[in-house]
């Protein structure tokens, strides 16, 4: 290999040599789609995993906002007093308030992502590793905002869990080619 030679192989010898190559080139090719397989059985996992906590965060939606409600006039009528305050314009506060940490959005797009994730790994096209690293950022974006607009523990719960999935599958997907 290092030493350049004038030496022909013979027929006979080449298609000796010609075999074991195609032999090795067909265990590669086995091999990696073994591994496609996995990879692929993985990533659908995590993105499922990653679902599962988005339609938990869905449900507990309702009440945190009740309970953030609750919290800020409880927290004006122990330090102001519930005289001292015009309830009108708390309820314009309020809606204010609770639009900017609305997450009814993000939970949207982030399931978007995740069934338009599910439907590539699903898709036989080559080289969509690329196209899985981008949906993965878009998911982590998702996931970050939600965690920063919760105000409630049990969300943070949730948050902290995808992003751990997340992580998992941005490892895999760097195989991905």
């Amino acid at each position: 290999v290092v030493t350049p030679t004038n030496d022909v192989l013979s027929d006979t010898d080449f298609d000796e040599f010609k075999k074991v190559l195609l032999t090795a080139l067909g265990e590669l090719n086995k091999h990696r789609e073994e591994e496609g397989a996995s990879l692929e059985k993985d990533l659908y996992k995590r993105i499922t995993n990653i679902n599962a906590q988005e339609e938990e965060i869905v449900k507990l939606e309702p009440n945190r906002i009740k309970r953030i409600r609750e919290e800020i006039v409880q927290l004006l009528e122990t330090h102001v007093g519930k005289e001292n305050y015009d309830g009108n314009k708390l309820e314009q506060e309020l809606v204010y308030y609770i639009e900017k940490i609305d997450i009814h959005e993000e939970q949207v797009r982030l399931k978007q992502h995740c069934e338009y994730f599910k439907s590539l790994l699903a898709n036989s096209e080559d080289s969509k590793g690329k196209k899985l690293s981008f949906i993965i950022q878009e998911i982590g974006r998702e996931i970050n905002t939600t965690g920063s607009k919760a105000y409630d523990a049990t969300i943070q719960k949730c948050v902290v869990v995808m992003k751990d999935e997340l992580e998992k599958a941005k490892e895999q997907v760097l195989n991905v080619l």
